[in-house]
């Protein structure tokens, strides 16, 4: 689905020319988990990878930006991160070229990008796009944003059965278009943007969003205001 004229939502990735974007996959949730004594199995990596591929062979990209929060531990990298991690770039890198941007989560990944010579980057421009975390506010002189670090989710309810979906958010940030991805993780479907703290700078009033919810496709449920 478009999002703008030129921005396109692909599953939960966007893809901008030939370009595709992804974000929050926060490798390593299941055994952070574990360790506080929350039994998660770990089926995550799998899913990411299957879902990549598909997208992958969709969109054809000549270029694969992870934009933020790659990993998930904030000190040192776990052994299931950094196993998760070099597996993932591994992939990826046999498939286009990859662009990491900085999420507040990627601590130390110096060293395993530096195996696989990608750079890390604070924001990236693209044209008149700015691609960046989104967890501090950093000078941005193009026309159009995209920000993760939300995980924006919506809850849909119908009688006493409620579900949570992840979504796409699309409004403004100053005089900017503003986009926020899901998290490309799924441990953890994301945070209820009709309930929860808003966590990301960049967004003021969520009720003059737009909500895009990623489900067997991708459907426009229109201004946040008409769902609370």
């Amino acid at each position: 689905m478009k999002l703008t004229q030129e921005i396109e939502a692909v599953d939960l990735a966007l893809k901008y020319k030939d370009y595709l974007i992804i974000a929050d996959l926060h490798l390593g949730l299941e055994e952070a988990l574990n360790k506080q004594g929350i039994l998660i199995p770990k089926f995550q990596f799998q899913e990411i990878l299957e879902k990549l591929e598909k997208i992958i062979k969709e969109v054809k990209p000549k270029a694969i930006i992870i934009n933020g929060d790659l990993k998930h531990e904030f000190g040192l990298i776990s052994e299931q991160e950094w196993s998760q991690v070099f597996k993932l770039l591994e992939f990826l890198t046999k498939k286009s070229k990859v662009i990491l941007i900085k999420g507040n989560h990627d601590t130390i990944l110096k060293p395993i990008a530096k195996k696989f010579n990608i750079e890390i980057l604070e924001k990236l421009e693209i044209d008149d796009i700015t691609i960046l975390h989104g967890n501090k506010i950093i000078p941005i002189k193009t026309k159009t944003l995209i920000i993760a670090h939300e995980h924006p989710a919506i809850s849909i309810s119908s009688k006493i059965r409620s579900e949570l979906y992840k979504c796409f958010l699309k409004g403004k940030y100053k005089n900017l278009i503003l986009i926020v991805q899901p998290s490309f993780n799924f441990v953890n479907i994301g945070s209820n943007i009709l309930k929860e703290k808003i966590l990301s700078p960049y967004i003021n009033n969520i009720s003059n969003f737009e909500a895009f919810v990623v489900s067997d496709k991708i459907y426009d449920f229109g201004k946040i205001s008409t769902l609370k």
